[in-house]
């Protein structure tokens, strides 16, 4: 009998020393997003339908409102990931450091902005905007970069053919524009289609259809983290590709129905309509993988705005082999 309960006990062991005797641990991922957006549906399609803890991760998502605030998390080590903009890693870069910041994912592959107009109207020329106020984004973030790319490509210098306000703080934008500022702004959604619905605007334009494709939202992190953590964000990323794959093959309606928990104050119909949206112009990516066309569209745009001091080589600060792999490249 003692025999028995030895070999019991041996047995039980050496499972919990291979497997945790059958458990499997789940790995903490700290994410700061710089916004909370329908326009990352993709990665909330992934928390939700159980995608990263299939891979044995859990998810602890921060938002951090602004590319300057999120880099900081992720520079400072408040962060493991951070969901941002490619083009702060780039002046990361330029800067100086020992750790750069590395893209090692996609996730969009538009601007994500629209223009909306005060003043309801039935035929939108750019030309309207010529004289007015326009309320902008960040000066030096992408929002703003695209928005002056489009307005240069329509004929128009946002320096010189309208008032450009890029002063306010990337969390009260949307509410300076409710209050009265401004006769245009550029606006993320759901914002943009609840300020339609509220009567408070009018969706007159789209900046993603209107530009190029760019890694305009990408998962990146410090260098040092992922040589450190290289199989965990292997793992990540192929949750993240799970879901785009699944976004790409559903309809906005169900997309809706399974991402509506993050956004518990907006109504399905509204999400669903901004989902449509974005489907429709291919702002999520099919894939997680940054291509060397998008960096060097990327590159272009902040050089037109003026905020590219050096030119960086994509592989640089881009990681493909990750993505590569996962979505089977």
């Amino acid at each position: 009998m003692k025999k028995i309960i030895y070999s019991i006990v041996f047995v039980c062991l050496f499972s919990l020393t291979l497997s945790g005797c059958g458990q499997s641990k789940t790995e903490e991922i700290r994410v700061a997003e710089v916004t909370h957006s329908i326009f990352y549906a993709p990665l909330y399609v992934a928390i939700e339908k159980g995608f990263f803890e299939e891979e044995q991760i859990n998810i602890e998502l921060t938002t951090t409102w602004g590319g300057d605030k999120t880099m900081t998390a992720l520079l400072s080590g408040g962060s493991d990931i951070a969901l941002v903009g490619s083009e702060t890693s780039i002046y990361v870069y330029n800067q100086g450091t020992d750790d750069p910041v590395i893209n090692f994912a996609q996730l969009t592959q538009t601007d994500g902005t629209f223009l909306v107009s005060r003043d309801e109207t039935e035929s939108f020329s750019w030309n309207d905007l010529k004289g007015s106020t326009f309320l902008g984004q960040r000066k030096g973030g992408m929002p703003q970069m695209v928005g002056e790319f489009v307005l240069k490509q329509k004929q128009i210098n946002p320096h010189h053919d309208l008032t450009l306000i890029q002063n306010v703080d990337f969390a009260n934008i949307a509410n300076a524009f409710a209050s009265g500022t401004g006769d245009y702004v550029q606006l993320f959604e759901p914002t943009a289609s609840i300020f339609e619905q509220e009567g408070l605007g009018q969706i007159v334009a789209s900046f993603g259809k209107e530009s190029v494709q760019i890694p305009y939202t990408t998962f990146m992190s410090k260098q040092s983290y992922l040589k450190e953590n290289e199989e965990s964000v292997q793992r990540f990323t192929k949750a993240l590709f799970r879901a785009q794959t699944w976004v790409a093959e559903h309809s906005a309606q169900e997309i809706a129905k399974v991402i509506q928990p993050q956004f518990k104050d907006t109504s399905l119909e509204i999400i669903e309509i901004v989902i449509e949206r974005y489907k429709e112009q291919n702002s999520y990516s099919l894939n997680p993988i940054l291509d060397e066309k998008e960096w060097n569209n990327l590159q272009i745009i902040m050089d037109e705005a003026n905020e590219l001091r050096q030119y960086v080589d994509h592989e640089t600060l881009v990681k493909t082999s990750i993505a590569n792999e996962v979505s089977g490249q």
